[in-house]
């Protein structure tokens, strides 16, 4: 089960290539969630190749100390 939902998305070559890295920052920076799914897409038109990286997440459950 989770609770939220986080999507990073990128259509320019140099966003795609950094996306791995913004993706990794925001895991990081948001230590109190636990990603529990993952799904990865992407899209094409004649112009455009859009990559979507979408991460389904919920809080962590307290540890406790027994």
């Amino acid at each position: 089960m989770f609770t939220g939902v986080k999507i990073f998305s990128a259509t320019k070559a140099k966003e795609r290539e950094e996306l791995g890295e913004h993706v990794t920052r925001w895991i990081k920076s948001n230590s109190d969630l636990e990603v529990v799914d993952q799904v990865v897409r992407q899209s094409s038109d004649n112009e455009f190749h859009c990559l979507s990286i979408l991460l389904f997440y919920r809080q962590r459950a307290a540890s406790r100390s027994e």
